[in-house]
């Protein structure tokens, strides 16, 4: 039963990673593999050699152990481990639906055009570097994804040479997701290791920023002496693009909305709750003003969002935000974050590690080569994997190398990260095109991230 176990999960994590062959939407493959594994689980409970127990971190095998359990007391502990996983995916998920609606409320009042009114230069090599800046500065605080749909909005306005723009792009990619990388609210992969309490966001910072910092600006150095970014771009005609927020409370918003999701860390330190309850109070912050500037705005002009407004007369921001979720992200999120969690029951990647650490014993090559598996698959089963996979405390160095690897590791393809997936829609861009001149760019900043790691390892230890 465990090897068939172990089959589905990796039938259906190809059918994940060809996702863009085969153009079967990869939660359905995630949705699909979680229920028949948990299924499974549930069928053969009665012949299982081992279990995990997630509560308490250890593995309950041997004669005396697991199997020595009767039928009712195995089903009992299979549904505390299911409600233990549910608990803990879902504080994930509701802290991703928290931010991400506060990243749809400063778009719906257009907060993030205040960010094109610090772009003043047509110097090539200049503005690579502000993009870069932005990118990793704004990465860290709203994500690598988000933070590369707001720059390469901004550069479709400013840039109008497709060639040039494609080159702009990619080290965009490069620097949010190093960006990213560094913060616990920066990657979706970062914020499980945060949330599964395996890193604390002072120390997440202290260890990779600098790292991060030198994956960034290595790449971005030697891109500022090649030919793309020679020279001055095209002189955009005066009123052909918009440097100005369509609400006077764009900025405001923006500001706000930023601070809220800052704010979210320091509420956990103090208080000492999950992250999604800082989140929620947040969100609840931000959409009190948002529902205030609204009615102010829309009691003045009487024309916000007239095709949404509702019998009262006015169309809430919040609610307007809500539905620009992506729930198949959400979803995705779930069915394999619940999946890894099947094969971390039963005990099999606890086992898997140990045996791994036989074959590489230096755990830094293992978790290199699952910064560079992260280009290739998506980066949230592998970190999901080694959470279950290595047992180190909390703020161990394994733990920030692993959020190094993972966030960093995908920008060498452009499938490799949910950043370089984005702009790849955005802006067309060509999977060889990009390998053949990002890639290299990519590999260099990993490999001058990871070693800078390891030599803050040393440091701080």
């Amino acid at each position: 039963m465990e090897t068939l176990i172990i089959i589905i999960f990796v039938l259906g994590y190809l059918a994940i990673a060809l996702e863009h062959n085969t153009k079967l939407d990869k939660l359905i493959p995630a949705l699909a593999m979680m229920a028949i594994l948990w299924a499974l689980v549930a069928f053969g409970i009665d012949a299982y050699p081992n279990w995990f127990d997630s509560g308490a971190h250890e593995l309950i095998g041997g004669e005396g152990g697991f199997l020595a359990l009767d039928g009712a007391e195995k089903h009992h502990l299979l549904e505390e481990t299911l409600l233990h996983h549910l608990g803990k995916t879902a504080e994930i998920l509701f802290f991703l639906l928290g931010a991400m609606t506060i990243v749809e409320i400063i778009d719906y009042f257009d907060g993030f055009a205040t960010f094109k009114n610090y772009i003043r230069t047509r110097k090539k090599k200049k503005l690579l570097w502000i993009f870069a800046c932005l990118a990793f500065v704004l990465s860290a605080i709203i994500d690598n994804l988000t933070a590369t749909i707001v720059l390469i909005s901004i550069l479709q306005k400013i840039v109008k040479d497709r060639d040039t723009r494609l080159w702009f792009a990619g080290l965009i990619i490069i620097a949010a997701n190093a960006g990213g990388a560094f913060s616990p609210i920066g990657d979706v992969t970062t914020t499980m290791l945060w949330i599964g309490d395996k890193v604390s966001a002072l120390m997440l910072v202290k260890y990779l920023f600098i790292p991060s910092l030198i994956c960034m600006v290595v790449p971005v150095t030697i891109a500022s002496f090649m030919k793309p970014f020679k020279g001055k771009i095209d002189k955009v005609e005066e009123g052909e693009v918009d440097l100005k927020s369509k609400s006077k409370y764009g900025s405001t918003m923006l500001y706000i909305g930023l601070a809220a999701i800052l704010f979210v860390p320091f509420f956990k330190v103090i208080t000492h709750l999950p992250p999604y309850v800082g989140m929620m109070l947040s969100l609840a912050i931000v959409g009190l003003f948002a529902e205030l500037y609204s009615r102010s705005e829309f009691s003045i002009s009487n024309v916000i969002d007239q095709e949404g407004d509702d019998s009262q007369g006015h169309h809430s921001p919040v609610h307007a935000s809500l539905t620009k979720i992506e729930m198949p992200s959400i979803l995705f999120f779930f069915g394999i974050l619940m999946a890894v969690a099947a094969l971390e029951s039963l005990g099999i990647l606890f086992i898997g590690a140990e045996s791994l650490k036989q074959i590489i014993p230096n755990t830094d090559v293992v978790v290199m080569l699952l910064g560079v598996g992260s280009a290739v698959v998506d980066n949230v089963p592998l970190v999901a994997a080694s959470m279950g996979m290595f047992q180190e405390a909390m703020d161990a160095p394994l733990w920030h190398f692993v959020a190094f690897s993972a966030g960093t590791g995908g920008s060498m393809l452009i499938i490799g990260s949910a950043a370089g997936v984005v702009a790849m829609g955005m802006e067309k861009i060509n999977f060889m095109w990009y390998l053949k001149k990002i890639a290299w760019l990519a590999a260099v900043g990993f490999i001058a991230g990871s070693l800078a790691f390891i030599g803050m390892r040393a440091i701080l230890a």
